[in-house]
């Protein structure tokens, strides 16, 4: 066997999903995602960026608060963690070669197990890079980002930058500036932070102030790490409103980037946005994205989706076209995303226990994301849409409208012109009208 395939095959059966087009019947085939063809001066896969998540793809197990695993992986039966690690490495550029994806992305501990030993998780994940090096140079796929899971283990259960143990920070920073080292050697374009628990469960044990300024001192540490070592990428903050804590320090768009003005880090960050998240926090999607958009911060999403009848992260595979419609205008319109990609952070159902169902799944996902792109690319050649949304502010386009934006005018001005205008006519904001719309290029 090649160093892309290992020594065994762990997806019998299943060829190079290929593009078939809208009409096929074929469940193996992609109807909407053509890497190839060109929408808007680029192609699919340029302006997509897809992404595997080694974390669901390959480590989910199907565990939930109320069962035990129902997903069990022939890579993982190796008692040696090392050997192991290889094993799913093999499986995993099985599957993101067959799939098609240009890009993957992992935590630190999805690469391999980590004990509670520092210097044993350094070796590890140093042989574990040597051995991905090997796979990404014969399989053309490149590594999107690369993170630190500071989350999962038992010390992490107060948070890990916002630790109020200083022990603790330092196991963080450990795990942070080896991921860093194995993003770097990997050529990772990008590295992510996700906060999973920092945050609070109640304020009568917490000293915000402090744990915020610890969180941002560590990211400023990791960034003075990784310039020096020469990497060049963006990093990404996701956003999350609570789950597992009460209350989290990144807890939506709007949050984060207050956050990192506040503490002089707007030049080395942007976002990375998940679907799941933005609902969690009582937004949707697209608020989120233009958010960022508009901030100059879209750098990246996880695409998945939640349970409108569960409030939770769900982390299901997206499917709803109206909603990825309505993103791909924001992100059009922001000239697409800086730097990152779209990742797949979701994951097969519990009881989708197929070989085949983790294809059908992220055929699923980049089918419906492709699509969505397609659609809004028409709609903007349309120029219906932009022409609505223009025409709602034409009276700051002009005249007094215009000077109020310059900042010219004066409180006593307003007064005057609205003394002498009287009554402002109703216009519509045709809310009925666009929403046929997009569905009619639907």
């Amino acid at each position: 066997m090649s160093i892309l395939l290992g020594d065994r095959e762990y997806f019998k059966g299943i060829g190079k999903i290929p593009y078939e087009g809208p009409e096929t019947d074929n469940p193996l085939a992609f109807r909407w995602y053509d890497e190839n063809r060109v929408v808007g001066g680029k192609s699919m896969k340029e302006h997509l960026r897809f992404a595997i998540a080694y974390w669901h793809t390959f480590c989910g197990s199907g565990l939930d608060p109320f069962g035990g695993p129902t997903l069990f992986y022939p890579w993982d039966e190796n008692s040696d963690a090392v050997a192991r690690a290889k094993d799913k490495a093999d499986a995993a550029f099985e599957f993101i070669t067959k799939i098609g994806a240009p890009y993957y992305c992992f935590h630190d501990v999805d690469v391999v197990d980590y004990a509670d030993d520092v210097r044993t998780n350094e070796k590890r994940l140093q042989t574990l890079t040597e051995y991905l090096a090997e796979k990404q140079k014969s399989s053309g796929v490149k590594l999107l980002w690369g993170t630190a899971n500071l989350f999962s283990h038992h010390r992490y259960m107060n948070g890990a930058s916002t630790n109020p143990d200083f022990q603790v920070v330092t196991h963080a920073g450990a795990q942070i500036k080896m991921a860093l080292d194995a993003t770097i050697a990997l050529g990772g374009e990008n590295y992510v932070f996700w906060g999973g628990r920092e945050g609070y469960m109640t304020l009568l044990n917490t000293d915000m102030k402090r744990e915020q300024e610890h969180f941002a001192q560590m990211l400023k540490m990791a960034v003075a790490y990784a310039r020096k070592n020469g990497f060049k990428g963006k990093f990404f903050i996701e956003p999350k409103p609570c789950e597992p804590t009460k209350h989290q320090y990144d807890y939506d768009a709007a949050t984060v980037i207050g956050f990192l003005r506040q503490h002089d880090l707007l030049d080395d960050f942007s976002l990375n946005l998940e679907v799941n998240h933005a609902t969690l926090a009582g937004h949707t999607f697209q608020h989120e994205l233009q958010v960022a958009a508009d901030a100059g911060l879209l750098g990246s999403i996880d695409a998945n989706r939640g349970d409108y009848q569960n409030g939770w992260d769900t982390d299901q595979f997206p499917n709803d076209l109206q909603e990825w419609t309505q993103a791909m205008l924001i992100i059009l319109q922001a000239n697409g995303l800086a730097g990152g990609g779209i990742n797949f952070d979701a994951k097969r159902r519990r009881n989708s226990t197929d070989v085949a169902d983790v294809f059908h799944a992220h055929i699923g996902g980049m089918d419906t994301v492709a699509r969505a792109l397609l659609i809004a690319d028409k709609i903007r050649q349309n120029g219906e849409y932009d022409r609505i949304r223009q025409e709602r502010y034409h009276s700051f386009d002009g005249g007094k409208g215009a000077e109020f934006e310059a900042g010219t005018l004066q409180l006593e001005d307003l007064f005057g012109l609205a003394a002498d205008g009287g009554e402002p006519a109703m216009i519509s904001g045709k809310q009925e009208y666009l929403e046929n719309l997009i569905n009619r290029f639907i």
